[in-house]
């Protein structure tokens, strides 16, 4: 009974975020019904201080599998293709940015608001690991208020002008990402994976909620895809044959990465220098992030 009672609760509340309420409340509401009201936004505006252009959200079905890295990478790949570049950590009980980038110095506050941290080529970066007075104590909040937290990051910040704004989602599709998908006006998502079975199945979790909220799949990320012998130059698939190709076939998705196993760019994040990582397939992802938001902009 209590499954039963589970099921009906998500498909209601799936169909009440797919459909804006009929002002009839006949309950039988379609999408053709001359009384269905235009769904009210949640979005929050930035600080008054902020002009913040494009936001992009790096989302992943599940933990452990290197969202942190890709959005430090992107982030590294914007900023030296000359760009304002952002980071808003949303990961709020496990904030990795201010380790790979070697940030240390609380963030300030001032009248006006909190000014971000900025990295040695210059990204700015907010994350809850530089307001607390201890980065190893652990986040203890529930639900709502670490969605309050993220929702504060993006608000209370003075940006500044920001041409790219990378968002590192937690992993799963609970109560940030939820509040992130309403509240900022993101412009679509990349989404990471490993090349297991299982996490192919969790991917797709990630994308139809991305679609249910009107969010546009912009890549598919595979991290840890594959091993490079420096000797011999073969490729080895160390967690199993990829799949990565079926699920983008599947949803659309023309642009998909495949990341390879590196032990030197694990080095390089504990160390705080993820900025010296040079990373051809990254710099590529950007540049068709970029070519799409530009086309979608101009449509």
């Amino acid at each position: 009974m209590a499954l039963l009672f589970v099921s009906d609760a998500i498909l209601k509340e799936q169909k009440r975020v797919e459909m804006s309420e009929c002002s009839h409340n006949c309950g039988s509401c379609s999408a053709s019904c001359s009384s269905r009201e235009k769904p009210e936004s949640l979005q929050v505006e930035p600080h008054e201080m902020s002009a913040i252009k494009n936001v992009v959200a790096v989302v992943s079905g599940k933990g452990g599998v290197g969202k942190s890295l890709i959005t430090s990478l992107l982030a590294c790949a914007t900023q030296r293709s000359g760009y304002n570049t952002a980071i808003l950590d949303a990961d709020i009980t496990g904030p990795s940015i201010p380790k790979a980038f070697g940030l240390t110095e609380r963030l300030q506050a001032n009248e006006f608001g909190i000014s971000p941290a900025t990295t040695r080529t210059g990204i700015s970066a907010v994350s809850i690991n530089l307001l607390t007075p201890d980065p190893s104590s652990p986040v203890i909040w529930r639900g709502p208020v670490i969605a309050s937290a993220v929702t504060q990051f993006w608000k209370d910040v003075i940006w500044s002008d920001v041409d790219f704004m990378y968002v590192d989602m937690p992993p799963g599709t609970g109560d940030v990402p939820l509040t992130v998908f309403q509240s900022l006006p993101i412009k679509g998502i990349v989404v990471v994976a490993t090349p297991q079975d299982l996490v192919s199945l969790i991917v797709e979790k990630a994308i139809k909620m991305a679609e249910m909220m009107n969010v546009p799949v912009l890549a598919l990320v595979e991290n840890m895809s594959y091993y490079q012998c420096e000797q011999c130059g073969a490729r080895h698939e160390v967690f199993g044959k990829s799949h990565i190709e079926n699920v983008a076939k599947k949803y659309g998705i023309d642009t998909v990465v495949k990341m390879p196993i590196d032990p030197s760019v694990a080095s390089k994040c504990d160390a705080g220098q993820v900025e010296d990582i040079q990373s051809p397939e990254i710099d590529n992802l950007f540049k068709s992030l970029r070519t799409k938001l530009e086309e979608k902009a101009n449509a």
